[in-house]
């Protein structure tokens, strides 16, 4: 587990926080980051799930998986 790719992606999760208004206003910043724990199976970091508890859009689900490609690549 590489701590620099996990922080990696959260100041990334925290960029599309902040630039998504609305998602403001649902949750705050680390109950959004909370949403996406990264897991590890077999020494490799899998995707996280989208979350049930709050109604992505699709900009936003796609930033989240473009975020993750990037810190994990």
């Amino acid at each position: 587990m590489d701590s620099q790719q996990v922080r990696l992606f959260e100041l990334k999760l925290a960029e599309i926080y902040n630039r998504t208004e609305w998602l403001q206003y649902e949750l705050p910043l680390q109950q959004f980051v909370a949403l996406f724990p990264i897991e590890y199976k077999a020494g490799r970091p899998q995707r996280p799930d989208m979350p049930e508890e709050v109604d992505l859009d699709r900009n936003t689900r796609l930033a989240i998986m473009v975020a993750f490609r990037e810190a994990f690549s």
